[in-house]
């Protein structure tokens, strides 16, 4: 079986900080920004752990503002 990496591109100005995405995430990549916020006054999310990305889509799907776009690459072995 093809292994498969994920990568999650975030809108981060229309991102609210629901959190939902980050305990959605099976494998621990997302995680909000703790320093910065967005121009409307929201910590966004961002990859703390790109290279763990299966690109599952749980975040996307659970996203209520639709700011995530989930890629996949398929990775030859």
């Amino acid at each position: 079986m093809a292994k498969v990496q994920g990568y999650v591109v975030v809108n981060t100005q229309r991102c609210k900080g629901c959190n939902l995405c980050v305990v959605s995430c099976p494998t621990d990549v997302l995680e909000l920004q703790p320093r910065e916020v967005n121009d409307r006054g929201y910590h966004y999310v961002y990859m703390k752990n790109p290279g763990e990305c299966i690109g599952c889509f749980n975040c996307g799907t659970v996203c209520p503002e639709g700011c995530l776009t989930v890629y996949r690459k398929r990775l030859d072995r």
